[in-house]
């Protein structure tokens, strides 16, 4: 769960989650930075893809500058069922999905949604208004730590590649 006052936040940098492990991380850390947050979940059928496409990603920017933050979620069908910490730590090093920092696991749509989320929603709206359609939905953030696009859970993580590139 994430501090900040979303409906009075201009940037990221004004929140606060909680890793994997429950230790909490201010998003101030990631100042400069270009940011792509993601809703993650291990049983979904976008899974296999993305987690290949957001190590990819990793790899190929992560030097340069980009952070991936992946939020596990398991509001959509059940489908992320670890645990926080150690079983989440596993599940990703088994899964071979060197992804980015991982979270803990969240809320993103409803009352109980993550007020980081909720922040997101409001910023970025997608096809179904503000609502999170499932798994894998991507925010983009510019080196400021403002939400400058999002993309549905079937985008191809590669595909935002020519965005990160003109933030970088």
């Amino acid at each position: 769960m994430s501090t900040g006052d979303y409906k009075n936040a201009s940037t990221i940098y004004e929140f606060s989650v909680k890793d994997t492990h429950g230790n909490d991380v201010a998003l101030e850390k990631y100042r400069g930075k270009v940011v792509l947050i993601v809703n993650i979940a291990s049983k979904c059928g976008l899974t296999k893809n993305n987690y290949q496409k957001l190590t990819d990603l990793k790899e190929k920017y992560g030097e340069r500058g980009l952070q991936i933050l992946n939020f596990p979620c398991n509001q959509f069908g059940s489908q992320m069922p670890e645990a926080d910490g150690e079983a989440m730590v596993c599940h990703l090093r088994d899964a071979k999905a060197d992804i980015g920092e991982v979270f803990a696991k969240i809320d993103v749509n409803g009352d109980k949604a993550d007020p980081l989320y909720k922040f997101l929603k409001a910023k970025q709206t997608g096809t179904l208004g503000s609502g999170i359609k499932w798994n894998f939905t991507k925010f983009l953030i510019n080196k400021d730590g403002v939400p400058v696009d999002r993309y549905a859970p079937t985008t191809d993580p590669m595909d935002i590649g020519k965005d990160i590139e003109k933030l970088l």
